[in-house]
């Protein structure tokens, strides 16, 4: 097994599971910026319009629950996604000020995910969970 830079001090038995209340900022943000700009153009009005009605759908829908060992990814009551902290190397929130998009890097692969969740209950657990070294 090869190591992980998450390497957490923290005994997985004494952390809670953690589920992410949803945030509908950017689907909002997003919808109501749509409407200046279809007045200046339609087409990409109505395509911003559609995107912040596709991010509040996902928001009012997909959960993410971090629990001792792993992130799961949840839709409805269904599980949908593991991402075990092991395979983890790597994990940003871009931009601290203006949080819009969480990424992070597995082994085999890499997600970004919008920011449709509560941010500092975000950025605490992943610090918990996946501490970085800097």
């Amino acid at each position: 097994m090869t190591s992980t830079p998450f390497s957490s001090s923290t005994s997985s038995t004494t952390l809670e599971t953690v589920t992410l209340k949803p945030s509908y900022r950017i689907p909002l943000v997003l919808v109501l910026l749509a409407i200046p700009l279809a007045a200046v153009q339609i087409g990409l009005g109505g395509a911003i319009a559609l995107f912040g009605l596709f991010l509040t759908l996902q928001t009012t829908t997909i959960r993410l629950t971090f629990t001792p060992t792993a992130l799961e990814v949840y839709r409805s009551d269904k599980q949908i996604r593991q991402f075990p902290y092991q395979d983890w190397q790597n994990w940003e929130i871009f931009w601290d000020k203006l949080p819009i998009l969480f990424y992070f890097k597995e082994v085999k692969s890499i997600h970004f995910v919008p920011i449709i969740f509560d941010y500092s209950t975000l950025k605490r657990t992943l610090e918990e969970r996946c501490p970085r070294s800097r």
